[in-house]
């Protein structure tokens, strides 16, 4: 059997939780029901921080935020501007704003990490795996053929081969060209 090492030295900061930690940006005007402590209300009202915040996008009914803590490489985050738990709390509008954000998304993602694929879910409620239950969010994960059977089968180990700062910068690189986003 051949050993292989796989060497992420970035990652190191990551793994002993020092760059884990919120940036302390402190947003001058909250939205009506946001939760300060909540860091999707904190990148929805911290305008003018996108980058340290990993704020893609904003629309007038959601953001879309770069995971800090990533199941896969280009692992996004959708979300609405308010602060709602249930897509019951949620009007038709916003709802198809998300539904937008998402495949607008996908195809930044697909044209620019060149994936083969998504993994795409929504977990309400802490019982369902919610990590933060009062915020709802959409997971978008890239997939590319062949990233499911190596490092998620070897003790649950992954390696995320990009440092989230170079995605957030190569997506909105990527966006600001195809129109998506303005420069």
């Amino acid at each position: 059997m051949t050993h292989h090492t796989l060497w992420a030295p970035w990652r190191l900061s990551y793994v002993q939780g020092q760059d884990a930690k919120e940036p302390t940006i402190e947003p001058t005007h909250w939205r009506a029901g946001a939760d300060p402590g909540c860091f999707l209300c904190r990148a929805v009202a911290a305008v003018g921080s996108e980058q340290p915040l990993g704020v893609l996008e904003r629309t007038t009914a959601s953001v879309v935020v770069v995971n800090r803590f990533p199941y896969a490489s280009g692992h996004l985050l959708v979300a609405p501007l308010d602060h709602r738990a249930t897509l019951e709390d949620l009007e038709e509008e916003q709802l198809l704003d998300l539904q937008r954000c998402l495949a607008k998304w996908c195809r930044v993602a697909r044209r620019t990490l060149q994936c083969q694929g998504f993994n795409i879910g929504l977990n309400l409620g802490k019982v369902a795996g919610a990590g933060v239950p009062g915020h709802l969010h959409w997971h978008l994960l890239p997939r590319w053929d062949g990233d499911v059977n190596f490092m998620p089968a070897v003790a649950g180990t992954q390696v995320i081969p990009q440092a989230l700062e170079s995605l957030w910068e190569q997506l909105t690189e990527a966006a600001t060209h195809e129109g998506v986003r303005d420069a």
